[in-house]
């Protein structure tokens, strides 16, 4: 299997454990309790079956642990650099792992979408809310140089803590060369 980072790309594109790395992105710390509130349609033990292992293959971080009714309460956080899975990190998948793997990737964003939808306070336009094609016209390293600039505008970003005002914004991107 395609390996990213040192992880394999069928550990991350698991579609519980990629709800479990969503819900962590932008910095968040989390108890697997505060996981399970987050994703009650997950069963506990599924759960933390899943923790267990993004924690065994170093893609959580413990960043606390207390004791909590005769058992330890860890606290997760994603680790650095371990999320990302693409170009050669992909390369060994054949087309039915890509077509799951994105399954699972359109999944979360689907299971994202309808949280917010239920919600009773929905303003699309005051939340910011937005998806949309734009088609580019590009050669390879134009193409790289484009991925390269939108990484540096998201790590200035993401680099930002929760605050007065601040509302954690999860962006999703999608890049398909289109038939010639």
């Amino acid at each position: 299997m395609a390996r990213a980072n040192g992880i394999t790309a069928d550990l991350i594109l698991h579609p519980v454990r990629l709800r479990i790395i969503r819900a962590l992105l932008g910095g968040r710390r989390m108890t697997t309790a505060e996981l399970a509130a987050e994703l009650p349609d997950v069963a506990t033990a599924t759960l933390y079956r899943h923790v267990s292992a993004l924690a065994d293959a170093g893609v959580l971080d413990v960043v606390g642990e207390r004791a909590a009714r005769g058992a330890t309460e860890r606290t997760y956080e994603l680790h650095d650099g371990t999320t990302h899975v693409g170009g050669v990190d992909l390369a060994g998948l054949d087309a039915d792992a890509h077509r799951a793997a994105f399954a699972a990737f359109v999944a979360g964003l689907l299971a994202d979408f309808d949280a917010y939808l239920a919600r009773d306070d929905v303003d699309l336009e005051a939340d910011r809310v937005g998806y949309r094609h734009r088609a580019f016209w590009m050669t390879d390293e134009e193409v790289d140089e484009f991925v390269d600039g939108l990484g540096r505008i998201a790590e200035r970003w993401s680099a930002n803590g929760p605050g007065p005002g601040r509302r954690r914004r999860v962006l999703s991107t999608v890049l398909i060369p289109d038939e010639e």
